[in-house]
């Protein structure tokens, strides 16, 4: 069983230090078992690979019903997260996390956290989902939000950032009824 650390910042995100067996014929990995989350009734259906190039930035993203968990594969990425479930002990608390594949984490996203990722180097991530892709699951709040704090550690470089996280609006006007509830775990 690999060490599972709950994030000191948001409420229900999970980080799993993942082990890594290596020789000469390369390295292996487990990547995830469902028996690491035993409260949730977690059920991946979904599999998702996304590559960026370094420079890339995507999201921020959040779903009312989707779980997701990621695996990065190949280079460096720095997430950025935001609980934006309401009445959560940790609600509108933002962080960021590096990531790197050469010390491999699983990171377990609950519902109602927005997530996204700035690509410090080109990048291959996976990530499990609990639902299939539905586009009515599917919202955004703006990355660059000032209210959420978030340190991209930009250094004033202009990331390359898609038209629809271009316009995701600012948490101020995202009305309070439309956001995620906390369902206590």
């Amino acid at each position: 069983m690999p060490d599972i650390v709950s994030s000191p910042v948001i409420a229900g995100v999970r980080m799993v230090q993942i082990r890594s067996i290596s020789d000469a014929r390369g390295s292996f990995a487990e990547s995830f078992r469902k028996e690491w989350f035993p409260e949730l009734s977690w059920a991946a259906i979904q599999m998702n690979c996304s590559r960026s190039r370094a420079g890339v930035l995507r999201g921020l993203h959040y779903h009312r019903r989707q779980t997701d968990y990621w695996y990065l594969v190949d280079g460096r990425l720095r997430a950025g997260l935001v609980d934006l479930r309401r009445n959560s002990p940790t609600y509108a608390v933002a962080t960021t996390l590096d990531l790197s594949a050469s010390e491999p984490i699983g990171l377990f996203i609950p519902v109602g956290v927005a997530h996204g990722f700035l690509a410090l180097t080109d990048i291959i991530l996976t990530y499990l989902v609990d639902n299939y892709y539905d586009a009515r699951d599917e919202f955004g709040i703006a990355w660059d939000d000032p209210a959420l704090g978030l340190d991209w550690g930009l250094g004033g470089m202009s990331p390359l950032v898609s038209e629809r996280d271009r316009t995701n609006p600012r948490l101020a006007d995202i009305e309070p009824s439309q956001l995620p509830t906390w369902q206590g775990r």
